[in-house]
């Protein structure tokens, strides 16, 4: 069985290797996690051999995505560490907005460095027409996930609504947890901190639901997002003009429902790999497209972030302009989407993703009060009818937004609405079904299970929570056998790493 196994491999495969990191639905990992977690569970009742041994193979898994860069970790754990408590201990205010400033100076330094360096150099050749070379400079994978989780920690601290922490210890195992560092979701500190010194519990519920996540996490990511990935989507927006409209169109669905796969798959796997530990995380998604309106997308969507952008970008902005009234809301959803753009990428496209969104919740509050009265004059408010229209129209506004976001260019943006309203040929959907039964079946899979009620989700916990040990054992095993059937070659990084 093992005769051809090369044992010298092995610390090649345990190196850092930039094509080759360490994500959960790689078999490294799983084979990995599956003895940390017997030596973890083995020494549970002693607290700090657990938790040092989770800071470790955190470091170890930051390590094995970011290479050197996890020193960059490190030592923005260590700095906002003692800012946080350096603003608890001034009693002066002007100290407390010192050390505040000092610490989005460095937070947002890094950030900026390593993320946005090039992207200035390249405003400035457009601009100057110049040739500044780029700069040889690597993006640490994650960093605006656990600089957000590390702003949060002091921001809380600078409002009072939150005491820091005296262990670093503690504080680096909130910065470093690898169920969620590399992206997200963006746990809060005040949710996550007292939960390191619990007790090792693991209830029969949180069991069956880490097995039901960390399923489903497999599913939506190996089974549906890779494969219609590299199987159709990433085709069509490679040569948009090379198909007809009918196929652009198909391959929007297509994304829209592969960056929801992939991120929420990850956040499931992220989710139940916590719950495995004893942690709870913050759910990450609710059905985003059952939303009813882009308020709405945007309560379901992204999560952590929204509800991070929420209270520390959005609601500072407003309060600034609250003698604006109506104007101080749009100019802060301006402002906050603006930004929620810029941190998803150092790319126009993003920028302009953002500026989108922006653009339809200020519509959206404009529009609210007549909106309202027209339903009401109609006799449709809340009816059926009223919300299927609504998910209908709000799902293709942000179908429309995620062209934007995937697309490489603005032509291709171009490109691809040109075959949609010139060059439609709507017969070619059924070749379309002829050639690629397996896409429109992952597709239509996808799509039903995500517009299933609520209840369903409740009723398989509920059937998974109840099966014996053995049976999940063989339900993950299962799933695991299925998604390595549709994986490909080449390792698929989540979407999300790149931010």
């Amino acid at each position: 069985m093992f005769s051809n196994f090369r044992f010298d491999k092995i610390p090649d495969l345990l190196a850092y290797n930039p094509d080759d990191p360490l994500i959960f639905s790689t078999t490294l990992f799983m084979f990995l996690f599956f003895f940390f977690l017997i030596l973890y569970n083995a020494f549970g009742k002693n607290k700090n051999f657990r938790i040092g041994l989770l800071i470790i193979f955190s470091l170890y898994f930051y390590y094995k995505a970011a290479g050197i860069y996890f020193l960059v970790l490190i030592v923005s754990a260590a700095a906002n560490f003692y800012f946080g408590k350096w603003i608890a201990a001034s009693e002066n205010f002007s100290y407390k907005r010192l050390f505040l400033a000092l610490a989005l100076v460095l937070n947002l330094g890094l950030l900026g460095y390593f993320k946005y360096t090039n992207f200035v150099v390249q405003i400035i050749n457009d601009i100057s027409q110049g040739q500044i070379e780029p700069l040889a400079i690597f993006l640490p994978i994650g960093i605006s996930f656990y600089t957000f989780k590390s702003l949060n920690y002091v921001f809380d601290i600078y409002l009072d609504t939150l005491k820091p922490t005296e262990s670093f210890r503690d504080f680096s195992l909130y910065v470093f947890f690898f169920p969620n560092l590399l992206a997200g979701p963006i746990d809060r500190a005040s949710a996550f901190l007292p939960q390191i010194n619990n007790e090792l519990s693991i209830s029969k519920e949180d069991f069956g639901k880490a097995v039901m996540l960390i399923s489903a996490g497999l599913i939506k990511k190996v089974i549906i997002a890779d494969y219609i990935s590299i199987n159709f989507v990433d085709r069509i927006f490679d040569f948009p003009l090379r198909y007809t409209g009918i196929e652009n169109l198909l391959a929007i669905y297509g994304y829209t429902l592969q960056i929801y796969c992939d991120f929420s798959g990850y956040s499931d796997m992220a989710i139940g790999i916590a719950l495995f530990l004893g942690f709870k995380l913050m759910d990450n998604f609710n059905s985003p497209f059952k939303a009813t309106s882009i308020a709405d997308f945007w309560r379901r969507w992204h999560i952590s972030l929204s509800k991070w952008l929420l209270d520390y970008l959005f609601r500072p902005v407003q309060i600034k302009f609250r003698n604006l009234r109506m104007l101080s809301n749009i100019i802060a959803l301006f402002v906050t989407f603006l930004l929620c753009g810029l941190w998803h990428g150092a790319g126009w496209n993003f920028i302009l993703w953002g500026v989108i969104h922006g653009f339809y919740m200020s519509v959206g509050i404009l529009l609210q009060k007549p909106k309202n009265y027209i339903y009401t004059k109609l006799k449709i408010a809340n009816t059926p009818f009223l919300k299927f229209f609504q998910i209908l129209v709000t799902f293709h506004l942000v179908a429309f937004s995620f062209l934007v976001f995937k697309a490489y260019d603005f032509q291709g943006v171009l490109d691809v609405l040109s075959q949609i309203f010139t060059f439609f040929h709507g017969e070619v959907f059924a070749q379309f079904i002829e050639q690629m039964p397996v896409i429109l079946v992952l597709m239509l899979i996808g799509y039903f299970f995500h517009f299933l009620p609520v209840k369903f989700e409740s009723k398989v916990h509920k059937i998974i929570s109840n099966i014996p040990m053995i049976g999940k054992a063989i339900l993950l095993a299962l799933v695991i056998w299925t998604a390595a059937q549709f994986k490909s070659a080449d390792i698929q990084p989540f979407i999300y790493f790149q931010f």
